[in-house]
């Protein structure tokens, strides 16, 4: 096979792990610290992306220009499940969490199917389109810029956990909830803000996401089954390992579609996180 195939597919894979990675980490940061699996995580993805698309199609506001503001309503809006669902089942079965976050998500899908409709959804005409070539490799310019911004937000996160006060709570919090609360710290306020920041960072990637894949209700199924698996394969908690676990997604399905089939892109990746939970159950980077 043409080594400028795999190159394309190395490029290709890298990209979309970066969107993995984003994904996973809101998901990742929101277990770690509060113990909670939220299955309605993709469903957020999904909202965001309607989001970016009726700023664009209502307003004219390119899903670039409309990123910061799909963020801050992200925010607010997971802190306001927070407060109306996620607290009042923070302390009770994990059968509990499941199904009222996986209840959560259904009651949005729903939502969006009655409003939207089922049908696919495309914006044209933004900022980010076309490719430029290196040599015999296209890159597309929105996967290009989806992938810098990714890399500039998630080091933007590293830098708040290690480098803040409160980015420091946080990591506190998540290791030990009893000697946290102890020394001062506020749990509630924690697990408000990285509820908020969680729901903040699945919907600046769905509003990436928006400029260049197809919107419609169920979108955030896949991403969200995806993010389970990167977290899973990086560790729960870790948030290097979310970006390990999505940037090897992300090559996994490319490399797997070019040299085997397309049709085995997700098994394969499905496979990978088998043989990873078999070897070694807590992640790469998992504690």
């Amino acid at each position: 096979m043409n080594l400028e195939i795999i190159i394309q597919a190395i490029i290709s894979g890298l990209s979309i792990g970066f969107v993995y990675a984003l994904v996973s980490l809101g998901l990742t940061l929101i277990w770690g610290t509060m113990e909670i699996i939220n299955f309605a995580h993709g469903d957020f993805l999904m909202l965001s992306m309607y989001g970016s698309f009726w700023f664009f199609t209502l307003f004219g506001i390119d899903p670039l220009i409309s990123l910061p503001l799909v963020f801050l309503i992200s925010f607010i809006f997971g802190v306001l499940v927070y407060k109306g669902v996620i607290k009042t089942i923070l302390n009770r079965q994990m059968l509990s969490q499941v199904l009222a976050t996986y209840g959560l998500g259904m009651v949005f899908q729903a939502l969006a199917l009655f409003f939207w409709s089922p049908n696919y959804r495309l914006i044209r005409g933004n900022f980010l389109k076309g490719t430029f070539r290196l040599g015999n490799i296209s890159i597309g310019i929105p996967q290009f810029v989806t992938s810098v911004i990714c890399i500039v937000a998630i080091l933007a996160l590293f830098y708040f956990l290690d480098k803040t006060k409160i980015g420091r709570a946080i990591k506190a919090t998540t290791l030990n909830k009893d000697a946290a609360a102890l020394v001062g710290i506020n749990i509630e306020f924690i697990f408000t803000l990285v509820l908020g920041l969680g729901i903040a960072l699945v919907g600046m990637a769905g509003s990436l996401l928006s400029n260049f894949y197809y919107i419609y209700p169920q979108v955030g199924a896949l991403f969200g089954t995806l993010a389970y698996v990167v977290v899973a394969i990086g560790g729960f908690g870790s948030v290097q390992g979310a970006l390990m676990g999505g940037l090897l997604l992300g090559l996994i399905t490319s490399l797997t579609g070019v040299l085997i089939n397309p049709a085995f892109k997700y098994a394969a990746a499905f496979l990978v996180y088998l043989i990873v939970v078999l070897i070694k159950p807590t992640g790469l980077k998992g504690w």
